[in-house]
């Protein structure tokens, strides 16, 4: 495959059966064969978008003592503000060239999920920011919702098979601030070659020249988005699960010709996480005598604290 395929979740929620099954089809095969698809037909409307771009701007404008009031010490960055090259890829020394903020879940009616989680931080100079980012997590949990449903279908599970384990998850929206390049990098990138710890990941902002993918011929690919679209991929946690039917691809941001180092670029992903609980457990239905299990047993909580460690975000 080399180039991201594109499909509208209108046509999983259409009631036309044979529509339906067309969009299972399209997006299960593109997640063996690429692990990502562009997505039309999403819960978020352009004006949500647009608030959304307005307050991460805002809040990135910000001094950066101020920001660094919110980087929250102990959480392994879970929550609030991250600073410029704290977070490096597996495997990579160099930090990569952003900064970040974390929306988490606003858990509700699981009184021992909420001591779990850490709360979410307000931005006392912004009054609209806390408001903006839990109204898009929503939308974005919600379009999530739907498409795990059509994988679920595309695995031969019960349609709503995943509900239960996203309802209050750890999921995580995270906009991100490249800022401009003011000197030659060394071996630094704006995010380096990395796969996605959780399920799946759902991207704002792959309108421009930046997101790689890999494809299984080892070719970097250029993804990017229609202006309606998102760019959602597989991550680390459904791969395993799936026994690697659905593929978890290899992606990264690279740094802009030189005549674009003065810019900024912003992009948001929301990285869709379980319940700690779940257990990642290859599906029986992914095992046969051509694909025995390739992964040990183990729940999202134990996998997702061991990917910490190796990002450099939990010692």
């Amino acid at each position: 495959m080399n180039q991201v395929p594109s499909v509208n979740l209108a046509d999983f929620l259409s009631g036309d059966e044979t529509r339906k099954k067309k969009f299972i089809s399209e997006i299960g095969n593109a997640y063996e064969n690429i692990g990502f698809v562009a997505l039309k037909g999403h819960f978020l409307d352009d004006a949500l978008v647009d608030k959304l771009y307005t307050e991460i701007k805002n809040f990135f404008s910000l001094p950066v003592e101020t920001k660094q009031k919110y980087e929250i010490p102990g959480i392994g960055g879970q929550r609030g503000y991250v600073s410029f090259g704290k977070e490096s890829a597996k495997g990579k020394k160099e930090g990569d060239l952003k900064e970040f903020w974390h929306f988490g879940q606003y858990v509700e009616d699981n009184p021992e999920l909420e001591k779990e989680y850490p709360d979410n931080v307000t931005v006392e100079e912004l009054p609209d920011f806390n408001s903006v980012g839990k109204e898009v997590y929503r939308m974005l949990e919600k379009t999530a919702k739907y498409v795990l449903r059509s994988l679920a279908l595309h695995l031969g599970l019960e349609e709503t098979y995943f509900d239960e384990y996203i309802k209050n998850g750890n999921s995580i929206l995270r906009p991100i601030h490249y800022p401009p390049i003011t000197q030659e990098p060394k071996e630094a990138v704006r995010a380096a070659a990395h796969g996605d710890i959780n399920l799946i990941t759902l991207l704002m902002g792959a309108q421009g020249k930046g997101l790689q993918v890999q494809n299984h011929n080892g070719d970097w690919i250029d993804a990017i988005a229609e202006a309606d679209e998102l760019m959602i991929n597989v991550g680390d946690m459904l791969s395993r699960h799936s026994n690697n039917k659905l593929k978890s691809t290899i992606h990264r941001v690279t740094n802009p010709p030189r005549e674009l180092w003065g810019t900024s670029r912003y992009s948001i992903p929301f990285f869709m996480h379980p319940v700690s609980s779940m257990k990642l457990d290859v599906l029986e239905q992914c095992i046969d005598e051509n694909n025995p299990k390739q992964f040990e047993d183990i729940t999202a909580g134990e996998f997702l604290e061991e990917r910490l460690r190796e990002l450099g975000l939990k010692k």
